[in-house]
């Protein structure tokens, strides 16, 4: 006892000994990092994995877009030069991950429902999509929180995403819209956490939220350009919040216009780095030419290793008199100017004549028929000359068919397909008063950047008619079977468009006078090319989005599983995505019923609350309190609109559409309709003290999500693909006509 009391006091008087300020002030520790773990965040995104990456390699077949997605990574492996109408931002991604795990880019994706070899590292490629997919559910959580909403809506919401089959399906394979969803979702989320700090520009917190913001969006746009419209919707939600600023009087126009314009330019200045970062990589990546660059212009081809390259290579610069050239339409679809011995027929099916001279077509391939010899009118002979006599900007030239020596004609004639334009063709001496019209004018456009010479590839040349003052155009239409479904080439008065601009593909000077030996030439030409030539990456940069803009208006086409806007909203078709050859097991995209039809539903409640409310209001009825009225414009601001912004635009888009196009908007009016069965619990329970009511909406809502697990279960089926079904299995979930489910009847 005595040494425990001795101790005791031994203590007490360390104690005395220690200093006030010691006393006071605990040591600090300078380095601290404390760490939260949200249960419930990690609790969804377990769950998610759990669903997204089961059986990731399940089926091993190549499933959907998985044929073209999966060929652009074997072309990223292959450092391949491709095109695809999309940026390269998602399969950029995927590519990172197959090349981790070791994919050398050799397997050949086929055709839908080949199957993966061994050598193809399928849960690599299948699992940057299923993260992202992954992710998406706790990022939609804590949206949900970002806009005031309870805990239990916030889960009841990102319960719904967990649940969809149509989710889940995206996210299980190699696709992009798993990317889009989470990129525009965490955007908006960032965006939601700027709003915060309004009020306190140019502080750290509201410095990264804006770049988190910015970077996010702009992510999503450089998967799809889909992403446009989560961007646009993220500026309205900032320009809505600088419109309340202005009623603040605390702050003045300076600051206020200082603020604007600070975060406008670190916004536009973050984006646009990042997309041309994101080109840049892809461009450098793909230096080697492939399948996909005839689509290009032949200096972006002969930019590309082992490509159009080896035409520049001991071939000569300059046209002169002489050439033998191969003339290529420069933008839009990849031809040549091209004639053959068949001629125009006397009357056309709408009783129009026709010069019934020999055919000028724009031919798809290399051909013997391609090649052409530039002619001074002055000048008989065809061989060049020395010093060779080169052809300039405003020169006039003859040219002469390579096979048939008849010249390039035109006259005024209306054109076979397209009479608004005149005919083009060449010349043939029927001892008729037909007079030769074969004069062009050689008018260079981009003669600041190449001269007033007119040079192979580099040159973009418009040929101008003498007579007629009209230019030699590719017109797009294609000539029936007397035309052998080649496409047609007028002259039209409307001289300032690109598909009238053509350059020199394949140049060679002529060295024989005689026709047969010239023939013989030119039968005997290479036509396959050899080192690369030089071509800056922002002029390649811009000729590829040019490319890009054309195709995304070609994509008109039929598909037996497309769908229009107006069918999205109660999903009435799905789309057939992969069936086993020897089972009715198949992969087939379909939201989950319950979930559509409840966002269908949120859409409209909301919709009619905020028109019921805003008559109210103008009558200055105020039954809401000013909390409960701003989350209420705040869930119409984000969500609502987000709807819109996502869905309106489809309706003016003249190409082919499909259900996953809707995705992004399903995502904002699930998120709606959580966000509305809360604010009318919480009017029940608060505004009209109806508890019983209000608990009865809550019994309501337990029993959807038992709805929504309940068809998730029973359709999970055909997101994974992996049961086989029988005949009346299948029957048995087609639960609407317009389903058009594959079955096999054995």
């Amino acid at each position: 006892m005595e040494t425990v009391k001795a101790r005791k006091g031994k203590s007490k008087e360390s104690m005395n000994d220690v200093g006030p300020a010691q006393e006071l002030c605990p040591k600090r520790s300078w380095f601290k990092v404390n760490i939260e773990v949200d249960m419930v965040s990690t609790l969804l995104l377990l769950g998610a994995l759990a669903t997204r990456m089961y059986q990731l390699d399940k089926p091993r077949n190549i499933v959907f877009d998985e044929l073209h997605y999966g060929k652009y990574v074997s072309m990223y492996m292959k450092n391949t030069f491709f095109f695809d109408a999309h940026p390269p931002l998602g399969k950029q991604l995927v590519a990172l991950a197959a090349y981790v795990a070791g994919f050398d880019g050799q397997f050949k994706f086929d055709r839908i429902g080949s199957a993966y070899p061994e050598t193809v590292p399928l849960t690599a490629l299948r699992f940057v999509p299923a993260l992202f997919g992954s992710l998406l559910i706790p990022t939609v959580y804590h949206l949900m929180l970002e806009m005031g909403l309870s805990e239990w809506t916030s889960i009841f919401a990102a319960l719904l995403f967990l649940f969809d089959n149509a989710l889940l399906t995206q996210s299980r394979f190699i696709l992009m819209d798993s990317m889009l969803l989470f990129f525009a979702m965490f955007g908006i989320l960032c965006v939601l956490k700027l709003q915060k700090h309004f009020k306190q520009p140019y502080t750290l917190p509201w410095f990264l939220w804006l770049v988190a913001a910015t970077v996010s969006l702009t992510f999503g746009f450089c998967v799809k350009y889909a992403g446009l419209y989560s961007c646009l919707l993220g500026v309205a939600i900032v320009l809505r919040s600088f419109w309340r600023l202005l009623s603040d009087k605390s702050i003045s126009d300076v600051a206020l216009a200082l603020q604007f314009v600070t975060q406008a330019v670190v916004s536009a200045s973050i984006a646009v780095t990042v997309y041309v970062v994101i080109f840049y990589i892809h461009l450098s990546v793909l230096h080697k030419a492939g399948p996909h660059d005839s689509i290009m212009t032949s200096a972006f081809q002969a930019s590309l290793e082992g490509g159009l390259a080896s035409i520049t290579k001991g071939q000569p610069l300059l046209v002169a008199h002489g050439s033998q050239v191969t003339l290529r339409h420069t933008h839009g679809r990849t031809c040549w100017l091209h004639s053959h011995n068949a001629v125009y027929p006397i009357k056309y099916p709408d009783k129009r004549g026709s010069s019934h001279q020999q055919q000028i077509t724009c031919y798809s391939f290399k051909d013997v028929n391609n090649w052409w010899i530039v002619k001074r009118p002055q000048k008989n002979d065809l061989v060049v000359e020395q010093p060779i006599d080169a052809i300039q900007h405003g020169d006039v030239v003859q040219l002469v068919h390579g096979i048939t020596s008849r010249a390039l004609n035109s006259h005024d004639v209306a054109a076979p397909i397209s009479p608004q334009c005149q005919e083009v063709s060449c010349y043939i001496d029927y001892n008729i008063s037909m007079p030769a019209q074969n004069l062009w004018r050689v008018d260079i456009i981009n003669r600041e950047q190449t001269g007033d010479k007119w040079h192979t590839i580099q040159s973009q040349v418009r040929l101008i008619h003498v007579d007629t003052s009209a230019a030699l155009k590719f017109t797009g239409r294609q000539l029936p079977d007397w035309g052998f479904h080649q496409h047609e080439v007028a002259a039209d008065r409307v001289l300032n468009q690109d598909d009238t601009v053509w350059n020199v593909e394949e140049h060679r000077y002529t060295k024989s006078d005689d026709q047969k030996q010239r023939e013989r030439e030119l039968v005997g030409a290479e036509m396959i090319p050899t080192a690369p030539t030089s071509l800056s990456f922002w002029e390649k940069f811009f000729e590829l989005h040019y490319k890009m803009m054309v195709a995304s208006t070609e994509g008109v086409q039929n598909h037996m599983y497309s769908s229009s806007p107006y069918e999205w909203p109660m999903m009435w078709r799905g789309i057939a995505y992969w069936v086993s050859s020897d089972s009715n097991a198949q992969i087939h995209l379909m939201g989950n019923v319950a979930v559509w039809y409840l966002g269908t539903l949120g859409l409209t409640l909301y919709f009619n609350m905020l028109v019921f409310y805003l008559l109210r209001r103008h009558r200055q009825c105020l039954d809401l309190d000013a909390p409960t009225w701003e989350r209420f414009l705040l869930m119409g601001e984000v969500l609502f609109q987000g709807y819109i912004f996502h869905f309106i635009p489809y309706f003016f888009v003249e190409r082919t559409l499909f259900l996953h196009h809707y995705l992004p908007a399903f995502a904002f009016k699930t998120l709606l309709f959580a966000a509305t069965f809360e604010h009318v619990y919480s009017v029940l329970s608060t505004k009209f003290q109806a508890k019983t009511l209000a608990n009865l909406v809550l019994l309501v809502g337990g029993g959807l999500m038992v709805a929504v697990v309940y068809v998730f279960k029973q359709f999970s089926v055909f997101s994974y693909g992996n049961v086989k079904l029988s005949t009346s299995d299948v029957l048995a979930l087609r639960w609407q006509d317009s389903w058009d489910f594959i079955v096999h009847r054995y």
